[in-house]
């Protein structure tokens, strides 16, 4: 095959991982070669600032050893297979960076020989980029699970983002569809990460050395991982627990979501309708919720309940579930508390804690900050407004001092 081909089948088997994002890293260009990454980070989607970024997204090779029963390039699986060298690889980057295609490589592989030798293949790419050829764009590498600690070490001098994928949602899954992993290696891998990612902090930290000569940070932007969902029959409740064990343990940056998508002549162990993708968005909503809202995986679903609603998102749901915790008073009420209700989104409450020190807010100022008012209204109180009562704005100062038997609201200290 030539590399045309290849690229053809080794961008297309790269799909199916969707754990690409890079928020966090910043590599600035050293004048000797080519590219670097902005504080912007790079992720295969738009950005919050609309701005379209791209990476080149492969596999190394789509062999593999392993025969996952929900993998397309399980070892039993009849596909083309291709496999490219490292100088490929790295020539790709380039060629195509230059050409302003890309702004960096995501670099996954299937296991050949071992799981160490894959590795080393995919580290002498990234070395070879930045050691040869200067390189300052974003790479990220999908590590091995397995490879030795030697290997994870060299892996977050050279990468941006190391990730590595937990792929099922618990050991037992993993046994019916995946026999050959196991949870416990796949999560010392991810251990080793963050052991090294922490060992690099205290060293920049204790170095007495100028910031720019300080050691580079390993893995600067972090790592992540991805789990399939819907191949098994395990719960959003499973899966959200153990995305809350993850982040926890191993302060990844992200969890990545992935439905399983059927394909021709796919075991008979594995559905047959593709996950519905409002189950996938549920579940990064909720993830969200976990990450900046201060929820618990145990709050969003229950024993009872052990599934998130296909057709409401799970904030809204957790709301109507605990009508005790509201009307929530926008002017008083906690960041804690402003986090829980609905249509108020978390730079917003950042909004409302600096607005309301100069002012009491009313119903218009959050419309002004593009509040989703329709959505909060029955769960949040403001200067000039009470669920299912709109009442006028106040025509003395709301802290003035009302005489005990003056005919006035109060409610509202007006006549």
């Amino acid at each position: 095959m030539n590399v045309q081909q290849k690229l053809e089948i080794l961008a297309d088997a790269a799909k199916y991982d969707a754990s690409c994002a890079s928020s966090g890293s910043k590599r600035a260009g050293n004048g000797k070669g080519v590219g670097h990454t902005d504080g912007m980070g790079i992720c295969h989607s738009y950005t919050p600032d609309g701005r379209c970024v791209s990476l080149l997204k492969i596999l190394l090779t789509n062999y593999c050893t392993y025969d996952c029963v929900f993998c397309v390039n399980r070892v039993s699986s009849d596909i083309r297979r291709a496999r490219f060298s490292v100088d490929e690889v790295v020539g790709l980057t380039l060629d195509f960076y230059k050409r302003n295609y890309i702004e960096g490589l995501f670099l996954s592989s299937g296991i050949v020989q071992s799981a160490d030798y894959t590795m080393e293949q995919m580290i002498e790419v990234a070395r070879k980029l930045r050691e040869v050829h200067s390189f300052g764009g974003y790479i990220h590498l999908k590590t091995i699970a397995g490879c030795s600690e030697a290997l994870i070490a060299r892996a977050g001098v050279f990468a941006d983002r190391l990730s590595a994928n937990i792929e099922l949602p618990t050991q037992r899954d993993l046994v019916q569809l995946a026999p050959e992993k196991k949870t416990s290696v796949i999560e010392a891998t991810m251990g080793q990460i963050h052991a090294k990612t922490v060992e690099s902090e205290e060293e920049r930290k204790a170095s007495r050395l100028a910031a720019s000569k300080k050691p580079a940070k390993f893995a600067a932007a972090g790592q992540s991982t991805q789990m399939v969902v819907g191949a098994t029959a395990a719960s959003d409740r499973a899966i959200l627990s153990t995305a809350t064990h993850l982040y926890g343990q191993y302060k990844l940056r992200r969890v990545y979501y992935t439905g399983f998508s059927p394909f021709p002549e796919a075991d008979v162990r594995l559905p047959l309708k593709a996950t519905p993708l409002v189950r996938e968005h549920r579940l990064y909503q909720s993830d969200w919720l976990m990450r900046f809202y201060g929820f618990e995986a145990s709050e969003l679903t229950s024993e009872a309940n052990p599934s998130l609603s296909l057709t409401e998102d799970p904030k809204m749901s957790w709301a109507k579930a605990h009508p005790e915790f509201f009307p929530v008073d926008v002017n008083a009420a906690p960041k804690e508390a402003l986090l829980r209700v609905p249509g108020i989104g978390y730079k917003n409450v950042e909004r409302i804690l600096s607005i309301r020190r100069y002012h009491r807010l009313v119903l218009e100022d959050l419309k002004k900050l593009h509040v989703r008012v329709k959505q909060g209204l029955p769960y949040l109180v403001t200067s000039d407004y009470l669920p299912s009562t709109h009442i006028l704005k106040a025509a003395e100062p709301v802290a003035a001092q009302m005489d005990l038997f003056a005919p006035v609201s109060a409610l509202t200290g007006s006549l």
